[in-house]
């Protein structure tokens, strides 16, 4: 029987690594994770949660804005950058922390260093030039922006990577992209009060989201006073006189101070030596997994991002949990990538879970469509006239909820509950029988009693 230094090596400290190692080695396994930059992965170090503390940061000036309606007198307010970034950069120190504390609690060994494989079994530490083995081996680099080499002038523009250190807030900035990450900083730089400016190639931003909350948030990005231009892209970008000059195709030259790239993430696995180890890889370079996110090698698997699934976070966790269970517990177990609830921090955010409108038509002959479109009750005295939109989405047949989609405050809040009731299984007659809870914006999700209208094989009638 060979004798391996480990029974696991984990390469990549992100959200689906360090929870495989943490449990494996809970479970009495010795096992190892090496990470290059910080642990914590994209969505805590550079992600998901430092964006959400922009978010909250930029919503503050409508809050002011806000409260003169009930009342209140807000007197002058300021806003430091510097503060906001040594807050949050405080914050993910924490949280970096928390990840090393799990995985030392549980005896796995960390490592800091970047790690690549030398074949099936061996994994070779760059910063020492070590090799060690590991019997079983979990590959969850994640992903990396998509830096446009294409694009004359792309060294000078910054990815979301960098959004999160800058030394300056811009006074102007152009955004390349219509996906969440694109429409998420548009809100958060527009908020911090940075002229903004939304360049996207498609027709619509959002592309894969139900069409009325695309149109619903492209309407009130507009209203804001973001600037969007569909059925465009950039030519170039160089050096001008006092910041940035950007050549777009449709729209001509504009200058910004900054010019962020937001065009899709790819799989992190340039060098870490899968062809020499037989792990397969598609054209765009992901980690080809089966079922059970075991790779073309049968003791290496690959989680998270890095197999380009589904890129969200608690995917990552969760295909970690179940290969835990198909590896150490005798429990083969798939992950589970339908109807999964998610969020964009846009401003107004949207919560979705289940088939946009659009799917359902073409999968099922009869759907029901209901929709309310309304004006919150805190609109109603702040004089805000932004409107939430919500819609549930019902094949007649069965009578079943297969897709539910909201835009406005406290979207995402309110998309992870009903990710519960999609996943259940919950029929249309199972909301009408529940009671509202009054007065609250998501009590129009149990009292749409008619359908607003109905789609025959796809059409509208």
């Amino acid at each position: 029987m060979t004798a391996y230094d480990y029974d696991l090596f984990v390469i990549g400290g992100g959200s689906g690594g360090v929870r495989s190692a943490r449990v494996a080695a809970a479970l009495g396994k010795k096992v190892a994770i090496a990470e290059e930059y910080r642990y914590g992965g994209t969505c805590v170090i550079r992600g998901c949660v430092p964006k959400k503390l922009f978010v909250y940061a930029s919503q503050y000036h409508e809050h002011f804005e806000d409260a003169a309606g009930f009342g209140w007198t807000v007197g002058e307010s300021t806003f430091d950058w510097k503060k906001l970034i040594a807050a949050k950069d405080a914050e993910i120190t924490r949280l970096e922390g928390l990840y090393k504390k799990g995985l030392s609690g549980a005896n796995a060994e960390i490592l800091d260093t970047r790690a690549e494989l030398v074949d099936r079994h061996t994994v070779r530490l760059v910063n020492t030039g070590k090799t060690v083995t590991a019997k079983t081996i979990v590959i969850a680099t994640g992903g990396t922006p998509n830096l446009h080499g294409a694009l004359p002038g792309h060294d000078l523009c910054i990815t979301s990577n960098e959004a999160f250190h800058l030394e300056e807030l811009p006074r102007s900035i152009v955004i390349v992209g219509g996906g969440y990450i694109a429409v998420e900083f548009a809100s958060i730089f527009h908020g911090l009060g940075v002229e903004t400016t939304l360049v996207y190639r498609g027709a619509e931003i959002l592309s894969r989201f139900d069409h009325d909350l695309r149109r619903g948030l492209h309407e009130a990005m507009v209203a804001k006073g973001i600037k969007i231009q569909c059925h465009d892209m950039l030519k170039s970008v160089a050096k001008g006189e006092d910041g940035l000059v950007v050549e777009t195709l449709n729209n001509g030259t504009m200058s910004a101070d900054v010019v962020m790239l937001a065009i899709g993430r790819l799989p992190n696995t340039h060098g870490l030596g899968l062809e020499a180890a037989g792990v397969e890889m598609n054209a765009q370079g992901a980690i080809v997994v089966d079922d059970y996110s075991r790779t073309s090698v049968e003791n290496i698997y690959a989680l998270g991002d890095v197999t380009d699934r589904v890129q969200l976070t608690p995917v990552a966790i969760h295909e970690a949990m179940c290969f835990i269970e198909t590896e150490y517990k005798n429990n083969p177990t798939k992950p589970d990538h339908d109807t999964i609830a998610t969020a964009v921090f846009s401003q107004p955010e949207i919560g979705t879970v289940g088939l946009t409108e659009e799917e359902a038509g073409k999968r099922y002959s009869d759907v029901e469509v209901y929709r309310a479109q309304f004006r919150p009750m805190k609109a109603t005295l702040s004089g805000r006239t932004e409107k939430m939109i919500m819609k549930l989405i019902v094949d007649a047949a069965s009578r079943k909820v297969i897709g539910a989609h909201i835009l406005g405050h406290d979207a995402g809040e309110m998309a992870q509950l009903l990710g519960i009731t999609l996943k259940a299984g919950c029929t249309k007659d199972d909301f009408d029988r529940t009671m509202a809870v009054h007065p609250t914006a998501a009590e129009e999700l149990v009292t749409m009693y008619a359908p607003s209208y109905r789609l025959k094989d796809g059409v509208r009638v």
